[in-house]
């Protein structure tokens, strides 16, 4: 997902372009707003930690891009794109590494692991959401 400060600086087209060079398949997009209980469902192994309500607030503040990405190892490869948590500690050449300066605006999230991302996937899209296709590209990314 690209966060609602991703949205506002205009990054959503050069996150979306990592992703596709990466040679991932895109399955579902959507730009809304997210409601305060689907933020706090997102977010509700966290929902004992003091910066939680801070959290909720910033993810519903504005518009998100909410993206399904399918390929080998999509979710190990996803963390490694976006980079740490906290900006400072990401590495140059990650999203959070070039494009963030502050754990609190760190530009996107990324699924911390496949069962995570199903979860989220119903979540954020429900059922039946996903456009399934192959990219032509296909047999030149993988075996």
């Amino acid at each position: 997902m690209v966060k609602p400060d991703g949205v506002q600086r205009g990054l959503v087209g050069e996150i979306i372009g990592r992703f596709e060079k990466k040679g991932f398949t895109l399955r579902a997009l959507k730009l809304f707003t997210p409601s305060r209980e689907l933020a706090e469902e997102h977010y509700k192994d966290l929902s004992a930690k003091p910066f939680f309500k801070d959290l909720v607030d910033y993810i519903t503040s504005g518009p998100v891009v909410a993206m399904v990405w399918e390929g080998n190892g999509v979710v190990a490869s996803a963390r490694k794109l976006i980079g740490a948590t906290n900006p400072l500690n990401a590495e140059p050449g990650t999203i959070r590494g070039d494009l963030a300066i502050q754990t609190g605006r760190n530009v996107v999230h990324g699924s911390d692991s496949p069962e995570n991302g199903e979860r989220e996937t119903g979540l954020w899209f429900g059922e039946g959401a996903l456009v399934d296709w192959e990219p032509s590209l296909k047999p030149w990314l993988t075996e």
